[in-house]
């Protein structure tokens, strides 16, 4: 890399550019960052210039007529963001919540995946691909970036060029490909918490027609949370990555990258800290100040209490063991071949992933949930052909694709020797042997297959206006099997029907855990389709509008039904319809001062029927939670994206976005906690919404939360950051000294299903700055993120039982820390 390139990828920043919502494919031998570089040197007076290849050609992402967010390497290293989990502090759009890697929700405008369930038998809506393979499971946005090029949002539905169909968007990751020329980089970073982080990468030729890539990733940090009961610290990050690739290219028209990869997280995590009490429709003699006097009372000498009631102290007490054990990898072969007339891309994968859980469910330091492990493994296999033509006015492509899919989960729950005193009344309560070693062995499994045929025109009417309409036909079937099979502490099988008597120690039993064994099954067809026109305005203003009907495949629940009147699963829950949506975006985007500044809006609006939300009944055990259809929900908005340059001394951007997320019409949507946990309301009855938070009032069986905000969106967010550099010489090396700060901002949002009132996440503002030297191959820099220790929640959590506990997970404090990159 030569100093004017070093210098320039240094100012770059970040871009956060129009772009279409399509998937990027990034030919074996040339990754976008090259192009760019190479555009840059061209023409660097007039500011930057960022590649995609998101319409099957190297283009520059104002030419292309709808909505991304690029992010580039150097950005995303600067900043701080090493995976999927950090970027919504550089995209405004996105939204990420994890209380550990499988219950990870990635959703873009508040639309991808319910909030507050993990089941494998829905899809997520929001797709992530890395190198045009699609990872169906979204754990893998907790491993760290592993020799990336540049990352990819795309925002709203997908799938007349993906071979995947979401309705989102995507987060499609390009990672850096097998050169010819021999390169290579190396990056350490140390920082307080123990913070190290080490990554490095290989490339060059083996011969004049095969050339390989080696990367590796190492990340380790201290845990923010200490755990009086064990006495250590929880949360921790513990990662591994390795890829290799190779490519052989014997001549123009043929090139086949074979690509392989391999991370793993031994993290002792994931846990909460106490947040907040909230009042519940409980008796108050069965809420959680009165439950734990009652436990204290009953053992003589204990006097159990939390160790701090101020999330910001950092305490927990948590009992149960963790582990979030996390392997996940896989194999990929891409061919693309020029034939002429037109290329043909092949691209063969498998990817599997295995995950080792160990949770503490109650939240507390209490022995109420003693085990909570769900382990699974999965398999998946892909296959993906495209052929796609460019003329001068007629461009084209069209792919087939099919997917297969199995997951295997072996669950364990087991209740402990506070459980009885916490969950039942009367003389049961002072029983321990009713529940305690009360466990439910949970065997499932899920076979998932789909297939496509997907394609998309673009025809240039005139040379300043284009039509680009797009189709698809999907396929989808899913089979599953789930078994849940109860045993009290004496190792005693249970059975629930007929319905014990009430008030016996197995009705209580049962109320815990309900054994069960459904095999739900579906399969569906559907259409989708969009159209795209655009104006071009003048040489540098594009004006833009899409249509989108998508459709989101239907899902099978697989963690338990609800139960009938007579105490049976209720089967017609097995199934979830597919989700319609109706999508439309108009936008322009422009450049002017001589391209030094950009600045694009989109407008748009998203309504889903039948949307798959969340219900869940607040227990332990019995269900804990299953997905049903909202009758309606629309997202709408408005983004703004400002970038400028105004030398190669500095630059700077801005970035906007105003999203209105709400259920339109869900009217048997699960109650808030303050609105349950009472007995409940007969059958038909309207819910009272006036004894919210009321103990010993009749709880409503369903509420309607028509016009509330979908949980886990803030109405507004913002992102900035801006660098400034100086020529100097240090040392006898020559460079620039530089000052960088980036920051970003978002309003309230729920954390909660159902909106609470004890689930309100506050707004918050976070500044990271960063200084240091860098020139010919080198970069030495220092950096502190959340500068102003700003105090926030990542995430807020109900506790089952309907108890009025809320727990959560405070985000990090300030930390700080130091960078090496070297390379040649």
């Amino acid at each position: 890399m030569t100093y004017h390139k070093a210098l320039l990828a240094g100012v770059a920043g970040i871009a956060v550019l129009s772009a279409p919502a399509q998937a990027a494919e990034i030919a074996p031998e040339s990754a976008p960052e090259q192009a760019q570089a190479q555009t840059q040197d061209e023409d660097f007076s007039r500011g930057d210039v960022i590649i995609v290849t998101a319409r099957r050609r190297q283009e520059t992402a104002q030419a292309v007529p709808l909505a991304i967010s690029v992010i580039k390497a150097d950005s995303i290293e600067s900043t701080g963001n090493f995976n999927v989990t950090k970027l919504p502090q550089l995209a405004p759009t996105l939204q990420v919540y994890t209380s550990n890697p499988r219950n990870t929700s990635v959703n873009i405008r508040g639309l991808g995946v319910p909030f507050g369930l993990t089941s494998d038998g829905f899809e997520q809506g929001v797709g992530i691909y890395v190198d045009d393979v699609y990872n169906s499971r979204v754990a893998a946005a907790t491993f760290d970036f592993l020799d990336v090029a540049q990352v990819e949002v795309l925002r709203g539905p997908q799938g007349t060029l993906y071979g995947k169909n979401t309705t989102a968007g995507a987060i499609n990751i390009t990672t850096n490909q097998p050169t010819f020329d021999f390169e290579g980089r190396a990056e350490v970073t140390l920082g307080n918490l123990d913070y190290k982080q080490a990554k490095a990468a290989v490339s060059g030729p083996l011969s004049d027609t095969v050339a390989a890539r080696l990367a590796i990733s190492s990340t380790s940090r201290r845990g923010t949370i200490y755990n009086v009961t064990t006495k250590r610290w929880i949360n921790e990050q513990d990662n591994i990555g390795l890829r290799g690739q190779l490519l052989f290219k014997p001549n123009d028209d043929l090139s086949i990258t074979l690509s392989g990869d391999y991370s793993k997280q031994d993290a002792y995590c994931c846990g909460t800290s106490f947040v907040r009490l909230g009042t519940t429709q409980r008796a108050l003699n069965r809420q959680y100040e009165a439950l734990v006097a009652a436990i204290n009372a009953a053992t003589p000498g204990r006097n159990y209490a939390v160790p701090s009631r101020n999330v910001y102290d950092r305490l927990t007490d948590i009992d149960a063991p963790l582990q979030a054990g996390n392997i996940i990898g896989g194999a990929s072969a891409r061919v693309k071949w020029n034939l002429g007339s037109g290329t043909l891309t092949a691209i063969t994968a498998w990817r599997f992933w295995d995950w080792k859980p160990q949770n503490d469910r109650d939240f507390s330091g209490l022995s109420i949930v003693a085990a909570s492990n769900n382990p699974s493994q999965q398999d998946q296999y892909s296959q993906e052909f495209r052929y796609n033509y460019e003329s001068d006015k007629l461009d084209f492509v069209v792919g087939l694709f099919g997917f297969k899919q199995r997951i295997d989960t072996q669950g364990l729950e087991r209740q402990g020797s506070d459980a009885s005193r916490w969950s039942l009344s009367g003389a049961l309560a002072a029983d321990p042997s009713v529940l305690s070693g009360l466990t439910a062995n949970n065997t499932q499994y899920l076979k998932s297959d789909s297939a496509a045929l997907y394609g998309q025109v673009s025809y240039k009417l005139t040379d300043a206006l284009t039509i680009q309409p797009g189709l698809r036909l999907n396929y989808d079937k899913k089979e599953g099997y789930y078994q849940r099979v109860v045993t009290t502490g004496a190792g005693t099988v249970i059975s629930c029907t007929p319905a014990p008597a009430s008030g016996t120690a197995l009705a209580a039993q049962c109320g815990v855990y309900q054994p069960q064994e459904t095999s739900p099954s579906a399969s569906k067809w559907n259409v989708s389709y969009d159209l795209n026109v655009n104006y071009k305005l003048a040489p540098d203003v594009l004006a833009y509008a899409t249509y989108a009907k998508s459709f989101k495949t239907l899902g099978i629940n697989q963690n338990g039904l609800p139960l009938t009147t007579a105490n049976v699963p209720d089967l017609s829950a097995s199934t979830v319809k597919p989700e319609s949506v109706n999508h439309f975006e108009a936008g322009f985007k422009t450049q002017f001062w001589d391209r030094r500044a950009t600045f694009n809006l989109s407008a748009f609006l998203t309504e889903i029927k039948d949307f798959q939300a969340t219900v869940n009944g607040g227990q332990f055990g019995t269900v804990r939670g299953y997905l049903a259809n909202a009758e309606k929900v629309r997202s709408a908005g408005i983004e703004a994206d400002f970038k400028i340059r105004t030398s190669d001394r500095f630059t700077a951007y801005a970035n906007a976005a105003y999203t209105d997320a709400s259920y339109v019409k869900f009217t048997n949507a699960p109650c808030p906690p303050e609105l349950s946990g009472g007995t409940l309301q007969p059958a038909g009855q309207a819910a009272d919404y006036s004894n919210a938070g009321v103990p010993g009032a009749l709880s409503p069986r369903q509420c309607d939360i028509s016009g509330q905000a979908l949980p886990g969106v803030s109405k507004y967010a913002f992102s900035y950051g801006a660098e400034y550099n100086v020529p100097a010489n240090l040392l006898g090396k020559e460079g620039q000294v530089y000052f960088g700060v980036d920051g970003n901002y978002r309003s309230d949002w729920n954390s909660n299903a159902s909106p609470s009132i004890y689930t309100k996440v506050e707004g918050y503002a976070l500044t990271n700055l960063r200084a240091g030297f860098r020139g010919d191959g080198f970069d030495i820099f220092g950096w502190v993120r959340n500068a102003f220790d700003t105090q926030y929640i990542e995430l807020l959590q109900v506790a089952p039982g309907n108890v009025g506990l809320i727990a959560g997970t405070a985000g990090d404090q300030r930390t700080w820390g130091g960078t090496i990159k070297f390379s040649f």
